[in-house]
């Protein structure tokens, strides 16, 4: 539980800069006993160092029990309660091996520091009030941001934008809730009584307050987590050549046999701070080795290795399933690349995919246009099938994967085509996140409720519990109440050593 990860007056102590070899790595320390274990390891490089004065960096070296040197650092002491964790706090900034830090973080251990939990910095800083709930969570997005506007996002948050939202929406809450317990704790006194007309009116002013933030989490969603973009088409179009073009190294195998992708390969793209997560999915033929080998079987004077057509329906049956997962992928995308090749029209299989999409999430990418069949304009492309159908009802783009030509002007049509549902990220935004966005609908549901339950003649105890119960939500958005599972599962998601 959380109680349990913060035990008072323990000194903890973690790496917090991320695994691997770097210029500098940070060890972190907090609690009562930081600045001791720090003075117990720093020699200064002066002479007449005095002892480690708040909020600037000393140079010297770090030293073990046994006085050997484990590295030429720089420390810093930030004392409580105006440290991030509201607690006295040293950070040690070494080189960034993690042999050296692995050696000072063994030392602090060794001389009575805990090895901090995942997260139990930034815990310590929300349960000394350094951050609230939904700060502390902004942290972690921060951290995990994928791009620019992502980043953004998740500083607003921060800033606590949306806890000074959350406040006054929860203020209001309270105030309806103190004019209903004084009608319930006194009422034969001579005291204005709240109407419920303007009970009810004031209870769906904020549900519509709520729904208004609530708008902004699907196109805070597309920025924070990405928009799924599939590379759909026949084999041997030119998918995950594409797929390597646009993300500007070999990710997926290229071969001209038929079928070679027959899984799924996802990778991020990152449009103009728009991230897409592009997947690679197999290509869509129908199984013409099946009807071969069902040929081959009807002859009697065919001999077919039994492990042979063992192997040969294994392989069918694979590649079915890779092409079954690339019609779901196709079905839920914000956005499908269908690739053409350019030198070959669309046939009754290419039209086959594409009856069922919708027009405005779907660009024709006609492939391999630097080769010389290839058509020279794309009347090919955009007219009618065989059977008199209109088959091109979709916008087309010309590529080649190969030259790259073409790769940056389908690139900016398919931000456009995903900015029509994700829109421009506001620069005021404070969008919330999954929880809180959970918690946002709850207050709302009782919000409504209670508005309904005005007209049903219900006393004012019972539509209090009803604002009691919305006001609750509201809390534990930003932690002032949120029960022990909760706050364990939040920080137990951060990295050791934040």
């Amino acid at each position: 539980m959380a109680e349990a990860r913060s035990a008072a007056g323990e000194t903890i102590a973690a790496i917090a800069t991320a695994p691997g070899v770097g210029a500098v790595g940070i060890v972190r320390v907090s609690g009562p006993r930081a600045r001791a274990l720090a003075e117990a390891l720093f020699a200064s490089a002066r002479p007449d160092f005095a002892g480690l004065k708040p909020h600037r960096l000393h140079h010297g070296r770090l030293i073990d029990a046994a006085g050997h040197t484990l590295d030429e650092a720089l420390v810093a002491f930030m004392p409580g309660p105006g440290s991030f964790t509201g607690e006295d706090s040293v950070e040690f900034h070494c080189h960034g091996g993690p042999a050296v830090l692995h050696s000072v973080l063994d030392e602090l251990l060794a001389r009575g520091a805990r090895l901090a939990r995942a997260g139990e910095f930034s815990y310590r800083a929300f349960k000394n009030g350094r951050l609230d709930l939904a700060q502390a969570e902004a942290i972690a997005e921060t951290i995990a941001a994928p791009t620019r506007a992502a980043l953004h996002l998740a500083q607003m948050k921060l800033s606590g934008a949306l806890s000074v939202r959350i406040s006054s929406l929860r203020g209001r809450l309270e105030n309806l809730l103190a004019q209903l317990c004084l009608a319930v704790d006194f009422p034969d006194e001579d005291v204005e009584c709240l109407p419920l007309a303007s009970l009810k009116a004031e209870a769906l002013s904020v549900a519509g307050d709520l729904a208004a933030l609530l708008a902004g989490v699907e196109r805070a969603r597309a920025w924070r987590e990405g928009l799924l973009v599939v590379l759909a088409g026949r084999v041997n179009a030119g998918k995950s050549s594409l797929m390597n073009a646009l993300i500007g190294r070999a990710r997926a195998i290229v071969s001209a046999s038929p079928g070679t992708t027959r899984d799924y390969l996802e990778e991020p793209l990152n449009l103009g701070g728009l991230l897409a997560r592009l997947v690679d999915t197999a290509g869509l033929r129908r199984m013409a080795g099946d009807s071969k080998m069902a040929a081959a079987e009807d002859s009697p004077h065919a001999v077919i290795p039994a492990h042979a057509a063992h192997v040969a329906h294994a392989a069918n049956a694979v590649e079915a399933a890779g092409q079954e997962l690339s019609r779901e992928f196709m079905s839920r995308a914000e956005a499908v690349l269908y690739v053409l090749d350019a030198a070959r029209p669309p046939d009754a299989e290419d039209r086959e995919a594409l009856s069922g999409l919708d027009p405005a999430r779907v660009l024709l990418v006609l492939n391999k246009g630097d080769l010389p069949e290839a058509a020279p304009d794309l009347a090919a492309f955009t007219g009618s099938g065989p059977d008199g159908a209109i088959f091109c009802v979709f916008p087309a783009v010309r590529v080649s994967a190969k030259t790259g030509e073409g790769v940056e002007d389908l690139c900016e049509r398919l931000r456009s085509l995903l900015l029509r549902g994700a829109g421009e990220p506001d620069p005021d935004a404070c969008a919330p996140n999954a929880r809180q966005a959970a918690n946002i609908r709850a207050a709302m549901d009782e919000l409504n409720a209670l508005a309904r339950e005005t007209e049903s003649g219900l006393p004012y105890d019972v539509l209090g519990q009803r604002l009691d119960a919305a006001r609750r939500q509201l809390a534990g958005i930003t932690g002032e109440i949120a029960p022990d599972e909760v706050l364990e599962r939040i920080f137990s998601q951060f990295c050791i050593g934040k």
